[in-house]
Formats: structure tokens, C-alpha cells, sequence
């Protein structure tokens, strides 16, 4: 990918053009006012209240990954798996089944527990140490804007949201979409975090995509790749994998002293040799080695996570909370656990199929390699990559035609990543691996204007100073936020199968995957925020920076007039670019054959049910013959 020098655009200003508002996110309580020395996070602005749910449970196959070993003890193991699942609620604020005396529903922590110790895993991973704890003191009463083990929702929502309704947006009750069923069944979203992140990091976008009727599974990777995450044992030696039985069996090993406090903490684990792999100026490049076993362990997670969603769709939930870690008397958890779930209300509310697959940076490098084992993941349908680091990613198997991607898929990148040469051309060769034949999916790719590599996760909305300043970020986080959004709830819309499309009815469409693809070569300010080499990926430039600081409106204001003077073309894109769109023939082929699919899954359904009709009309006349006895497990035994 070439910038030519010729495309440079001296009078291009340093704001995104024509950018819209954000959409409205009124505060909730005092807490959330801006006269309260706490880092709030927005409202979602979805119709739906959101709900959360803290869940660790053994994982159903422990084992190590990859030989590699720290202090004798292999440093990639599955012993458990860790997940915040965010969900559209039934109501804003509390619990409806608790008399107004009683206690009301309580927030997640944003930043989790215990609070100090996660601050100096945040200070380890960012080279900081100790001095990120001051930093990180007002985040550490952040709560999620979401409620904790809320009943999930059983109506249609209107069509409407916080910017068309305000906050009222969230307590009316719609009217459902026509042949619909009366409760509606909720697409399911899988999401996996970057490096340095968390089940939380990323709430206001998966607490976004609840809101509008997704249930969003989070899981929090432990392959080293957050800052520091917890890993509880089962207290008793008995239960179903405990510590001492996966060591027995030789899953995975365990200090003397983990043993002892029931726990142990992952923390972010530096390539030996090349603590900074990550950077695009590296002399050493990636460790491959690391990265790939990394990858390899964090689907397994999601594999597992995806387990424990079937048992909540089943009607199990309750077996779930019995072995669930992130209770009382557990490191790192609330002492609500999950006290007061409905699970009852949880069954067949959600789809297992048709699963659409997320993920930021590295954790799109993992949507990625989820995308090429369709054999394996056979329920994810779509995929969504955020910023995906390339160099992180696993290449597809030469030897194999198969390891190819063959979902509909979209990549949105920050103008920072967009700037990265080498890895503007590992998210293009994506896309066409998607719309290659024999599968040729419909895929997009676009980046927004004026954002950085965390413009994708909320850091960039509890500390948009520190983003503007050292990072250079000049759109608006709520904005880029929105743009995030839409641009994801339009992709949906358009590959969804209708039933579960249809619950996604309020975003507002704004045709962002519509608009005139932008190649970059055309860009007229392409340069406009290309950062000096040295800063490549990290940051972008504001030219003239020190006028900017000083009035950003005079500034923009003499910058228009001079372009205005000046005759200068008007840019391509506003507030995006679009360099990649499907054409409208491979759209329709597309559609088409979803179509097809949807009428043959509903033509397998209606058989499957009038064949139990026969068998229980049999069944019945069976049982009412002479001597007749009901079969061991019919509804008669």
C-alpha cells in the first residue's frame, strides 16, 4: 500500500468534516453526572435495558497448550473459563419482583476486583508500574451501565431509540413484527478481547449490541493476553475440575503456593527475548510461536463459553450457578454470584445458530481463525474485526483448501491501523479471501476517520484527554462509537436470517455500507493524520498542533475559510471511508441462497413437527390398548 505524496491535502482541517452528533446518552443516577470525580461509561442507546451476568465454571476439557514453559510450569493452560454474558433486560432499573424496600439490582465493576491488584496488572502491561494506580483511581468506581442478573427480556421493543425516546426508550414495550413469535429469540454474539483487555474492556459495545437484542457472550481470555485475570479452583476435591484432579490426570500443573490459596492470577505474558513483538518497528517481528498457541487456547475458551450458553438455552442454568466461581468466598468476585437469575426464562430465548463472531485486535485475529475451521464452528455464521492485528494472525494453510474464510464478514479499521501498510494489506487479502469462490461472501471494509487502535473499546471514552493528547485521537469517542455500531447492526441486518434480523429493528440505518467505496490511492487527505514512522499504528498527527490546543473552533474556522478561498475539493468521505463493498449481483446471490436456506430450515422444522404429531398420536393410541404401559422417559412415565 502506497501513500503518493502528490494526494496531499495542505488545507484539509484536523477534524473529521461534517461529523454528526453522537447519539443521546443521558445520565442515570448523580453517580453518572460529570460533578462526581468517577469515570462513568454511557448509556447504551438501544431500547433494551441490559443486564449482566459474572460466570466461571471448570472447563469440561483442561489442558495445556503449546510446550512452553515459565518457572517449570506450562505458561498456556484451560483449567477455566471466564465470561461476562450482557443481554437485552426486561426492565431499567430494578427488579420488579423485589418489594420498593428492598435492596434494587447492583452494577458490575467496570474495572473488577480486587481493584488495587488490577490496576497494577494494567501498570505492568503498559510499562508503567505502579505510577498507572493514580491514573486508574477514578475508574475503579466505574460501573457498568447495566444490571446484574436482570430477568431477560420476553417483549418486542419499540422501534425507536435514546435518540428519537430519551430514556423512555427503555421502559415501553412494542408491537411485534407480523408471523413473529410473542417473545422474541435473540441473536447470539461471541466477542474476544485484545490484547490488554478484559470481559469488561469492551462493555459499551457489547453492552450496545445488547441493547439492541443481541446476548453477547465476553469472554475473558487467560492466555496471557489481559492485563491480569483470576483463575479460581473449585473449593472442594470432589467437585468436577477441581485443581487437585486436573493435576492428578496430568491436565495442568499447578505452584505450591496456587494450591494452597485456591487460585492463581494470570498476568500479561511478554514474548521471552522480544517483550515488544506487538510493535510495527520491531527488528525481531512476532513471536509466531506464542501468538498461534495463544490463538489456539483462546478458542478453545470460546468453545467452552459456547457450552455453557447450551446448557442455559436448555433449561440448566441452575447447574450452572452451582459451579459457578464468581460468588462469595471466590478471588476476584461479587458476593451476588449469580443470586436472583431467572433461569427458567432463559431457555430457547436465544439462537444457537447463526452465531456471529467478534473480535478487537488480536481478538479478531481469533475471529479469524474461528472463521477458517468451519468443520469446528459450525454454528458461527459471520464475522466482525475490529482493528485486527495482522501480524498476530495465523496465515491459512497452504496444504488445506478448506482453512479459508467462507462467512460473510466485516472489517472496520481505525484511521491509526489504516495507516500500517503491512496490515492494510493482511485486512484487504481477508476480504478477498471471503469473496473468493467457491463461498464468494458479501464483505465489507472501512475505516473511521480520526480514531486510534482503543477508539474501539471504552478506554477511549473514560479517558478521551489522555486519547486526544498522547494518541492524537480527533473524533469524537461517542461518535466513533455510534459509527462502530451501526456500521456492525447494518452488517447484520443484511446477513441475518429474518426471524432473528427482525429483533435488530430500531438501529437506525445509515447507510454507512452503502456509500461509494473510497480507495485509498483517492483519497485527497489520506495524509492529512499519517503519523512519522516512528509512530506508526500508535498514534495519528494534528498539524499545527499547538493553534489546534489553544481554540479547535478558530482553528477549524480560518482552516475552512482557506480551503473555501482556495478552491479545494471537498473530501471523499466524511466521517468514514469505505474501501471494499460486495457488488449488488453477489448481494443477491447471497440473499438468495439465504433465502432458500431459511425455507428449507422451516420445511425441516414443519416435518420434524408433524412427525411428532404421528409419534404421539401412536403413542396415544398405543397407551389407551389393553394392557398398554407408558415408555421409560415418554410423558406418561
Amino acid at each position: 500500500m502506497r501513500f503518493p505524496g502528490a494526494l496531499q491535502s495542505k488545507g484539509q482541517t484536523e477534524k473529521v468534516p461534517n461529523a454528526k452528533k453522537p447519539k443521546i446518552r443521558p445520565p442515570r443516577s448523580l453517580r453518572d453526572k460529570v460533578i462526581f470525580p468517577v469515570r462513568s461509561l454511557p448509556t447504551y442507546t438501544g431500547p433494551y435495558p441490559v443486564g449482566t451476568m459474572e460466570i466461571e465454571v471448570p472447563a469440561q476439557d483442561p489442558r495445556t497448550f503449546s510446550h512452553i514453559k515459565r518457572d517449570g510450569k506450562h505458561l498456556l493452560q484451560l483449567e477455566t473459563v471466564l465470561m461476562t454474558v450482557y443481554y437485552p433486560s426486561e426492565h431499567h432499573d430494578r427488579d420488579l419482583s423485589v418489594p420498593e424496600d428492598k435492596q434494587k439490582l447492583s452494577r458490575e465493576l467496570w474495572l473488577g476486583r480486587p481493584r488495587i491488584d488490577m490496576a497494577k496488572g494494567y501498570g505492568k502491561f503498559a510499562g508503567l508500574g505502579d505510577l498507572l494506580i493514580p491514573i486508574m483511581l477514578p475508574a475503579m468506581f466505574t460501573k457498568l451501565p447495566a444490571y446484574r442478573n436482570a430477568p431477560v427480556a420476553k417483549y418486542w421493543a419499540p422501534e425507536v431509540n435514546t435518540k428519537t425516546e430519551g430514556l423512555e426508550a427503555k421502559v415501553e414495550g412494542g408491537t411485534k413484527p407480523e408471523d413473529a413469535a410473542d417473545e422474541p429469540i435473540f441473536p447470539l454474539i461471541m466477542f474476544s478481547h485484545g490484547l490488554g483487555g478484559t470481559r469488561t474492556m469492551y462493555s459499551s459495545v457489547c453492552g450496545e449490541f445488547a441493547s439492541y437484542g443481541f446476548v453477547v457472550c465476553a469472554v475473558e481470555h487467560r492466555d496471557g493476553s489481559g492485563p491480569r485475570s483470576y483463575v479460581n479452583h473449585p473449593k472442594s476435591s470432589d467437585e468436577p475440575g477441581s485443581a487437585s484432579k486436573a493435576e492428578e490426570d496430568g491436565d495442568v500443573d499447578h505452584k505450591p503456593s496456587e494450591r494452597e490459596r485456591g487460585y492463581q492470577n494470570i498476568d500479561y505474558i511478554f514474548p521471552k527475548d522480544n517483550p515488544y513483538d506487538t510493535s510495527p518497528a520491531g527488528e525481531k517481528g512476532v513471536d509466531t510461536e506464542l501468538r498461534a498457541a495463544q490463538i489456539d487456547l483462546r478458542m478453545a475458551e470460546l468453545e467452552e463459553a459456547y457450552g455453557v450458553l447450551r446448557k442455559m438455552h436448555r433449561g440448566e442454568g441452575e447447574k450452572i450457578a452451582e459451579r459457578n466461581m464468581r460468588r462469595k468466598g471466590f478471588k476476584g468476585s461479587s458476593s451476588r454470584g449469580l443470586d436472583g437469575v431467572d433461569w427458567a426464562r432463559w431457555k430457547d430465548r436465544f439462537s444457537l445458530d447463526n452465531v456471529t463472531a467478534c473480535g478487537h485486535s488480536f481478538g479478531a485475529a481469533t475471529v479469524t481463525e474461528m472463521l477458517r475451521h468451519t468443520d469446528r464452528f459450525t454454528y458461527i455464521t459471520q464475522g466482525i474485526i475490529y482493528d485486527i492485528w495482522g501480524a498476530g494472525t495465523k496465515p491459512p494453510e497452504k496444504e488445506s483448501k478448506h482453512h479459508r474464510i467462507g462467512s460473510p464478514l466485516l472489517a472496520i479499521n481505525s484511521e491509526a491501523f489504516t495507516y500500517w501498510p503491512s496490515n492494510f494489506e493482511l485486512v484487504e487479502s481477508l476480504i478477498k479471501e471471503a469473496q473468493a469462490e467457491p463461498h464468494g461472501c458479501p464483505a465489507w471494509l472501512m475505516t473511521l476517520r480520526g480514531t486510534v487502535h482503543i477508539s474501539q473499546s471504552d478506554f477511549s471514552l473514560l479517558y478521551p484527554n489522555i486519547c486526544s493528547l498522547f494518541l492524537k485521537m480527533v473524533a469524537n469517542p461517542f461518535r466513533a462509537l455510534d459509527l462502530n455500531i451501526n456500521a456492525s447492526l447494518e452488517f447484520l441486518h443484511k446477513v441475518l436470517p429474518i426471524n432473528l434480523a427482525q429483533v435488530n429493528r430500531a438501529y437506525k440505518n445509515e447507510g454507512l455500507l452503502e456509500s461509494e467505496p473510497s480507495p485509498l490511492d483517492r483519497i485527497p487527505s489520506i495524509q492529512m493524520h499519517r503519523p512519522d514512522e516512528q509512530w506508526t499504528a500508535a498514534r495519528l498527527k494534528i498539524k499545527h498542533e499547538s493553534l489546534y490546543r489553544v481554540s479547535p473552533k478558530l482553528y477549524r474556522k480560518l482552516k475552512r475559510r482557506d480551503a473555501e478561498k482556495k478552491g479545494r475539493r471537498p473530501e471523499t468521505g466524511d466521517e468514514i471511508w469505505l474501501h471494499v463493498k460486495p457488488s449488488a449481483a453477489s448481494l443477491e446471490k447471497f440473499s438468495k441462497a439465504k433465502g432458500e436456506k431459511r425455507s428449507k430450515s422451516l420445511q425441516n422444522a414443519t416435518e420434524g413437527a408433524l412427525s411428532a404429531d404421528d409419534v404421539s398420536s401412536s403413542t396415544k393410541v398405543d397407551n389407551n390398548s389393553e394392557g398398554a404401559e407408558p415408555e421409560e422417559g415418554s410423558a406418561d412415565g
